[in-house]
C-alpha cells in the first residue's frame, strides 16, 4: 500500500481504488473515515463508486495500516488536518474532492476551513456535527427511528434509544441500538457492526474530540466564505444524523445541497449502493 510521511514524522497509509493510481486525470476523491478513529476499510469501495470515480481512502494515524504517532495528542481532530494536507501533497494534486463520513466529516470540515483553496468539492455523508456545533433534538432522532417500526428488533432498540436521548442509558444501550445504524439489519450489516470495535483505536477516540479540537463559532464563520460546491447526504432513517439536523448543516454553506436518501440510515452506500453512487457521481461530475 502507498504511504507518505507527515510533518511530525508519522508514516500513514492510503488505499487507491478505481483509477486513482493510474493517472486518469480526474480530481482525486479523498475519503476520510468516521468512527471516530476507525480504519478506513469499512468504507469499502463506497458501494461501487470506485468503478466510476478514483478514490483515495486514508487510514488516519494510529488506525488500519498507518503507524502510531509518537505524540498521542496528535489524534485531535484539528491536528489531523495537517495529515490530510500532507496527503494532498503526496498525491501531487493542486485540489482534491473531499468526502467525510460521520465523524470523519468533522475533519473534512476543519480541512475546508483551513485550506478552502485546496477543496474542489466537499461531500459530507451522514456527518457528525461536533465541528459546526449544530444541536440535534432528541425528538428528531426518535422520529427517524420510528420509521423502522415493525421490524423484529425495533421495540428493544427503540427503548434503548429513548434511554440514551433522556440521559439514562443502560450499560448495553449503544450495542442494543446497533440495528438503527443500517437500512437493513442483515448479515452484512451485522458483520460491519461487529467489526466496529475491533477496527477503532480506542485510545485515540477521546483525544479526537478533546479540548481544543473544535471551535464551532469560528468554523461556522469560515464556512460562510467557503464557496466550493457542497453535498450533504443524509439517510432518511438515520438516528445519528437525522435529516432535520442535516438541513441545518447544509444551510451553513453558501453553495450546498441536501439530499436525503430514501430508506437509508448511517451507511447509505451499503443500504442502497445504486442510489448512493448516482447521487455522489452526479454531484462530482
Amino acid at each position: 500500500m502507498p504511504t507518505f510521511t507527515t510533518p511530525d514524522g508519522t508514516r500513514l497509509t492510503y488505499h487507491l481504488l478505481g483509477d486513482a493510481g493510474e493517472g486518469a486525470g480526474a480530481t482525486p476523491l479523498v475519503c476520510l473515515p468516521g468512527g471516530p478513529m476507525r480504519a478506513s476499510s469499512y468504507l469499502g469501495d463506497l458501494g461501487g463508486l470506485a468503478a466510476r470515480r478514483p478514490l483515495v481512502r486514508l487510514d488516519l494515524r494510529g488506525t488500519g495500516e498507518s503507524d502510531l504517532p509518537r505524540d498521542p495528542s496528535s489524534y485531535r481532530c484539528d491536528r489531523l488536518v495537517d495529515d490530510v494536507e500532507a496527503l494532498r501533497r503526496a498525491l501531487g494534486a493542486e485540489r482534491v474532492d473531499l468526502l467525510g463520513h460521520s465523524a470523519g466529516a468533522n475533519l473534512a470540515v476543519r480541512y475546508a476551513e483551513r485550506h478552502p483553496e485546496r477543496v474542489a468539492r466537499l461531500v459530507l455523508v451522514t456527518p457528525s456535527v461536533m465541528a459546526v456545533g449544530v444541536d440535534i433534538a432528541p425528538e428528531d432522532r426518535l422520529a427517524a427511528a420510528r420509521l423502522r417500526k415493525g421490524e423484529p428488533w425495533f421495540d428493544v432498540a427503540y427503548g434503548a434509544l429513548e434511554g440514551i436521548t433522556q440521559g439514562r442509558a443502560a450499560p448495553d444501550a449503544w450495542e442494543t441500538i446497533g440495528p438503527f445504524w443500517y437500512g437493513r439489519w442483515d448479515a452484512v450489516a451485522q458483520a460491519l457492526q461487529a467489526a466496529d470495535a475491533v477496527e477503532k483505536n480506542h485510545d485515540a477516540i477521546p483525544v479526537f474530540a478533546g479540548e481544543g479540537a473544535f471551535a464551532p463559532e469560528a468554523t461556522r464563520a469560515a464556512l460562510t466564505r467557503f464557496t466550493a460546491p457542497v453535498l450533504v447526504l443524509a439517510g432518511e432513517t438515520d438516528v445519528a444524523a437525522p435529516p432535520a439536523a442535516m438541513a441545518e448543516v447544509a444551510g451553513l454553506f453558501p453553495a450546498a445541497e441536501l439530499v436525503v436518501q430514501e430508506g437509508a440510515s448511517h451507511h447509505p452506500w451499503l443500504d442502497d449502493p445504486a442510489a448512493f453512487t448516482a447521487t455522489v457521481e452526479r454531484f462530482l461530475a
